[in-house]
């Protein structure tokens, strides 16, 4: 047969355990490597803004802080190359992990279906797997006509105004006092952090 990505359904918040005991499978030789390739829990950058006392002024600061969070809850892809002979035990290996309740789409007696190919990019660059714009997900809501403090990229340190908030693509055009004058500049949002009122 071929190589192809497929999706298992599982119980949510048993993704990373289902994750680790395929690994393992493959490890200790229960399921060969020639067969399954990848597991994968597709995961994305979250940036969240949380409120912390500031340790010189007394006031308080946003901080920023990144964590992963998964893009799929209750999914997971594994990359599998079936045999023409013994793909029903490669399935029934999987099924019988604690919290898998089966390939999506199919039921346990049949072949599962593969993923088609633009949903496997689609999925693999959710997850900056692949080249493209990775997925990160702004906690912090912006508003026309709030303050902020660019943090990062070419204008750190200064700061202005919010014109436009496109969420979209998690950017900002900020207008800033560049020379003396104002000018408006495209960040990320993530290069912004918006100043306490």
């Amino acid at each position: 047969m071929a190589k192809n990505w497929y999706i298992i359904q599982t119980w949510t918040g048993y993704e990373d355990k289902i994750e680790k005991e395929l690994n393992q499978k493959i490890s200790n030789g229960e399921i060969s490597s020639d067969v399954l390739f990848s597991v994968k829990v597709p995961k994305k950058d979250v940036i969240e803004f949380v409120k912390v006392k500031d340790k010189k002024t007394g006031g308080e600061i946003e901080k920023k802080k990144t964590r992963k969070e998964k893009i799929y809850p209750g999914y997971i892809y594994l990359e599998i190359d079936f045999p023409e002979i013994g793909w029903k035990d490669i399935c029934s290996s999987v099924r019988r992990i604690r919290g898998v309740a089966g390939f999506v789409g199919t039921e346990a007696n049949e072949h599962p279906r593969p993923m088609k190919t633009a949903d496997v990019r689609r999925m693999l660059q959710l997850a900056g797997e692949i080249a493209g714009e990775k997925n990160v997900r702004i906690k912090q809501i912006f508003e026309r006509g709030d303050q902020v403090k660019i943090n990062d990229g070419p204008f750190v340190g200064f700061s202005g105004t919010i014109e436009n908030v496109d969420s979209d693509k998690n950017k900002l055009d900020v207008s800033l006092q560049l020379f003396g004058r104002a000018t408006v500049v495209t960040v990320e949002a993530s290069q912004a952090e918006k100043l306490v009122k």
